[in-house]
């Protein structure tokens, strides 16, 4: 093959990966555009707030806790990173202390036992508190615990909106990269050799 069809050939496929890479950065921009922006609008709505370092609840949180929520002591939920620390230092936190421990699928199968029991012996005063107390617990661990996983999708959704703004930067430089050695084999095709073999 001579020199010229060489250029030629590895010009116009340098060519094409350009377009291809600015092509998938701009798709992968707009991703994570798009990610990061439904993350915000979606927990702006809720209007969730992280507790100020002089609050109550704030104060009876373990240090650790203490340590991560005091980033964004005051501060409205509005990104991936504080959806996880919210969820992960303070809801959860909280819900442990709901039943000693235990979460939403054990106390739902004691609250299911006991309300059977109850069937049988409905005049059972410390069997009707049992069943009140774990019908409680039963409800809050449930709505905390959705709550926990719902954040715990926008934390996700929030990364890889970032990832993939990274992943369009690198995709950019790769293909301005291919776009100046395209350009360069082009400039080069008119200068070769049309006798020069490969």
């Amino acid at each position: 093959m001579n020199r010229k069809s060489f250029d030629k050939i590895a010009s116009t496929i340098g060519l094409i990966l350009a377009v291809v890479l600015i092509g998938a950065g701009a798709l992968l921009q707009w991703g994570g555009n798009f990610a990061n922006s439904q993350v915000k609008d979606q927990l702006g709505q809720q209007k969730v707030f992280f507790p100020k370092t002089t609050d109550g609840g704030f104060k009876a949180l373990p240090a650790a806790d203490q340590k991560e929520m005091a980033k964004y002591a005051g501060q409205q939920m509005t990104t991936g990173a504080q959806a996880n620390v919210f969820s992960n230092h303070y809801i959860a936190v909280h819900l442990n202390g709901v039943a000693g421990g235990k979460v939403y699928e054990e106390v739902s199968g004691e609250f299911l036992a006991a309300s059977a029991q109850l069937k049988a012996t409905p005049t059972d005063a410390a069997l009707q508190a049992k069943v009140a107390q774990l019908g409680g617990q039963r409800q809050t661990l449930f709505m905390g615990s959705t709550l926990r996983g719902l954040l715990g999708f926008s934390y996700a959704f929030g990364v890889l909106g970032n990832i993939a703004m990274i992943a369009s930067y690198g995709a950019f430089a790769g293909g301005i990269l291919f776009f100046v050695l395209a350009m360069l084999g082009f400039a080069h095709l008119r200068r070769a050799d049309t006798d020069s073999v490969i």
